[in-house]
């Protein structure tokens, strides 16, 4: 022994990049299109992947109704992206951007509760839990869009990404068979509550900072 200690190697990567995330940790975040340099249709394809509330809404959803069945998976599959697209065209004709951040955070938590959960639903509910979270968080895109001058085609891009993750997850879901994999489901959908809640907590701090009058 001679006081020396031995750091495995995946270790002294594990450090060196917890040292270096505050170096790629944006500022600040803002509402905006990503360029892909495809035209506004794939620029709002990659929108869904960079808006953390859209894309945790997203997989809560499609989570929700591959665990309760097929026949839900298509259903919310077609709904979900139909009200994106008719809330975000709503949200066109509107002349300024609207932050419903705690509504948008709280809907894809009760999701993610609903998830953990694992409770039979009856097919109207889903489908309006969709239909809900689509005109909500589609609405939210079309103000958006219309001060960054997106367009009615980024939101079509929006929708057809929604389509594609809810068909991929939905599906992966009703594929499992094992009760284990059904648990690791609701484990996701406990995190995404989790997330949730942090999102929530942090909001309010900003909103409300401790010893603010």
């Amino acid at each position: 022994m001679n006081g020396t200690i031995r750091v495995p190697g995946w270790s002294k990567r594990c450090v060196i990049l917890v040292a270096l995330s505050p170096l790629v940790w944006p500022a600040t975040t803002e509402a905006h299109l990503m360029s892909t340099g495809f035209g506004p249709f794939y620029d709002g394809m990659m929108h869904l992947a960079l808006s953390p509330d859209d894309l945790l809404g997203v997989l809560a959803i499609a989570l929700l109704s591959g665990l309760v069945g097929a026949r839900h998976g298509r259903v919310v599959l077609f709904t979900l992206s139909m009200a994106w697209l008719v809330g975000g065209l709503m949200g066109l004709q509107v002349d300024r951007e609207v932050s419903l951040s705690v509504a948008s955070t709280v809907s894809f938590l009760m999701l993610g509760a609903l998830v953990a959960v694992d409770r039979k639903l009856p097919l109207a509910l889903v489908a309006g839990l969709a239909c809900a979270l689509g005109l909500l968080h589609g609405f939210l895109n079309g103000t958006a869009m219309r001060q960054i001058g997106g367009g009615a085609l980024a939101l079509v891009g929006i929708a057809a990404a929604v389509f594609v993750v809810v068909a991929l997850v939905a599906a992966f879901v009703v594929s499992l068979r094992a009760a284990w994999a059904r648990v690791a489901v609701r484990v996701a959908g406990s995190w995404i509550t989790a997330i949730g809640l942090l999102m929530l907590g942090w909001t309010f701090r900003v909103r409300f900072p401790v010893g603010s009058p």
